[in-house]
């Protein structure tokens, strides 16, 4: 039997549902190709109600930028262990957290929306540089340009990894990406 679009029986979820809708298709096609139509079909609602929970495609995506990590989670954990080690901590991270769905989705869904929309590179930029990045190279005492540096190859290798889905890279295990990029990392931080 198919559902009928609206209001759903029982006391499902709904806004919940539709943020789970809305990281997916975020992650899959960016912020300026996904569509409120869209977001409620992979809802399986009807796209009113998708307006009801949320005023406009903008406060939706507010929404689920919320990622799922925290940075006072993470920079700990970038910090705590021997500063030769560092590399090889953080490529082991980031790899754990994005090989998350409930992390990746998110991770993927602001990515490529910021590579296709100046506002919301501007403010994954401002998070990321002052709620995690400088946090790290000050405490470290290290360039913001070198944390910087580092970052943005850990994203590169994100996007291969899960957007591009280029091989063997895709399907690498953790060891033996951090094996391989851990030194390359370690060199921003001791050098």
């Amino acid at each position: 039997m198919k559902r009928r679009p609206g209001r759903r029986p029982g006391s499902a979820d709904t806004r919940g549902e539709i943020l789970e809708a809305a990281r997916r298709v975020f992650a899959e096609k960016g912020f300026d190709k996904a569509t409120v139509r869209g977001i409620a079909k992979e809802a399986q609602v009807d796209p009113a109600l998708v307006h009801h929970y949320f005023d406009t495609k903008e406060g939706m995506f507010a929404e689920v930028m919320r990622l799922p990590i925290n940075p006072d989670d993470v920079v700990p954990k970038i910090l705590d262990g021997p500063r030769e080690e560092i590399g090889d901590r953080i490529v082991r991270l980031i790899l754990t957290l994005t090989g998350q769905p409930e992390v990746r989705e998110p991770m993927l869904a602001l990515l490529r929306s910021a590579m296709t929309n100046e506002e919301v590179a501007a403010t994954f930029r401002e998070f990321l540089t002052s709620a995690l990045l400088f946090r790290v190279a000050d405490t470290l005492g290290v360039a913001h340009v070198r944390i910087e540096a580092a970052f943005a190859q850990m994203f590169g290798v994100v996007i291969g990894r899960y957007i591009l889905k280029v091989e063997p890279l895709a399907s690498a295990d953790i060891d033996e990406l951090a094996e391989l990029l851990g030194p390359t990392l370690q060199r921003y931080f001791t050098e």
